[in-house]
């Protein structure tokens, strides 16, 4: 029986300093599932001066000892994939296969690679008369979304385990089972006390003490880029490290020599993908002007024929979005869409056919889409996908480029030669060539209003590493 009601501190489940409770809803019924617990500045405070204790010993153990305590952890993780996929799928929708495959596969995916990494990392390395030494930055406070709950929480509490840091947890309020059966898994792994701490709660109450709190020395945030701000500024007075994975609005360039039915299809299905609630989707198709009706089509049939339903149900390819918030975002920017002139081609504004309650969205595309329109600039976070003409190669990068964000790019080509030349001109953290994934020890991360950090394998574990010279160490 998970405990929604208490917060995980200091080796135990406590209860809150004051007593408040928030609905969690199914958004493919739009009914209450359960309350959960909420906190507060004082509930911060009391799990910080925790985490600062157990820095005092967990940042002085061996390599040895933390890749035991991982190994044991992706132990009992194992056992807790049916568990988090469940939560994960009625918390925020995705559909049940997906979320036991993916979701809660990303997370145990990346506590693998960070053991991986910890095995040979060199934390010492000499230079010269000096040596520089890498030891953990101290306590740490972390901000998850609701989007890829165990993928975002995994890839900031492993690495941090593996750096010898203490660490709070902030999950999302709209999605904080998988986050609760996580605190169970890292205290029957034996994860000794103190070191890792959960709290529940809301963004301007708990998120805001976490990015302000004096003896929290970094904070890992993941989220939208407004938020990302705030966070920032808060973090500011107290000059401590701030680590962003903020918003996207990827483009995905479709050069005239590419293989444009595997293209299309393949960058219409990661847009659609769950729900089109991922940071990185690939929502801008740029393509040859002359090849708008060509793809259009090939869109029109990805979205035909993917279905949206009941989550549990074998054949929903589609589920929900999060939120009554966020679908009614959607609906505005679709609405948007069509009022600015951008062709219609598949879904719009409303609930896919068949579907009479829950925050299903229609799987959406739009053609003739320039990139000064709204649904070219904002980022959508629903399976929405913009098709953008370009005359030339030059003009497609162009276009790429001119974005405030930075998360990601894509590049399909006919030669993998041809692809790479462009890739490289993609201002953005991540691009993929030729529907190849991302490998997971290669580093995750945006550039401009996309973040500043880095996650995934030994980049992220960095992230969670001071770098200190000590002089006259190798002296004779």
């Amino acid at each position: 029986m998970v405990n929604r009601l208490q917060f995980y501190i200091d080796g135990a489940w406590v209860d809150p300093a004051v007593k408040k409770t928030v609905p969690v809803v199914n958004p493919a019924t739009e009914e209450a599932l359960y309350d959960v617990a909420v906190g507060s500045k004082a509930d911060v405070d009391k799990a910080v001066a925790a985490a600062r204790r157990a820095f005092e010993t967990f940042s002085q153990t061996s390599r040895e000892e933390r890749v035991a305590l991982l190994t044991k952890v992706i132990e009992v993780y194992k056992t807790r994939m049916k568990d988090i996929g469940a939560a994960v799928s009625d918390e925020m929708g995705a559909p049940l296969g997906f979320a036991e495959k993916f979701q809660a596969g990303a997370g145990l995916g990346h506590i693998m690679s960070t053991l991986e990494v910890l095995k040979t990392y060199q934390f010492e390395e000499p230079l010269g008369s000096a040596v520089v030494v890498r030891e953990p930055v101290g306590v740490i406070g972390m901000i998850t979304p609701w989007n890829w709950p165990l993928n975002q929480i995994a890839c900031k509490v492993a690495p941090a385990l593996a750096a010898g840091c203490t660490m709070i947890l902030k999950p999302s309020e709209f999605t904080p089972t998988s986050a609760l059966i996580f605190a169970e898994i890292l205290h029957e792994a034996g994860v000794p006390k103190g070191v890792f701490n959960l709290v529940n709660g809301l963004g301007p109450e708990v998120g805001a003490a976490m990015s302000e709190h004096p003896d929290i020395d970094m904070i890992s945030f993941t989220g939208s880029t407004r938020a990302g701000i705030d966070v920032a500024k808060r973090a500011a007075p107290t000059v401590k490290r701030v680590s962003q994975e903020l918003g996207g609005k990827s483009p995905n360039i479709i050069l005239d020599d590419a293989d444009f039915a595997k293209a299309v299809s393949g960058g219409v299905a990661h847009v659609f993908n769950n729900s089109g609630q991922s940071c990185n989707a690939p929502t801008r198709m740029i393509v040859p002007l002359s090849k708008m009706k060509e793809v259009a089509a090939i869109a029109k049939g990805v979205a035909d024929k993917t279905r949206a339903g009941d989550p549990r149900a074998a054949d929903t390819t589609i589920g929900p979005v999060v939120s009554r918030i966020q679908w009614d975002k959607i609906q505005a920017l679709i609405q948007k869409g069509i009022d600015e002139g951008a062709t219609l081609v598949a879904g719009g504004p409303g609930l896919p056919e068949g579907v009479n309650k829950g925050f299903y969205v229609r799987p959406t595309v739009f053609a003739d889409v320039t990139n000064d329109m709204t649904i070219a600039r904002e980022e959508i976070f629903g399976p929405v996908i913009a098709i953008l003409g370009a005359k030339d190669e030059d003009e497609a990068v162009k276009i790429a480029n001119d974005t405030p964000y930075g998360l990601a790019g894509y590049v399909s080509a006919g030669t993998v030669e041809r692809a790479r030349a462009v890739g490289r001109k993609l201002r953005a953290g991540n691009v993929n060539l030729n529907g190849v994934p991302n490998e997971r020890s290669a580093p995750f991360g945006g550039y401009k209003q996309s973040g500043n950090g880095r996650e995934w394998g030994k980049f992220g574990l960095e992230e969670y590493l001071e770098v200190k010279a000590i002089a006259g160490f190798n002296a004779a």
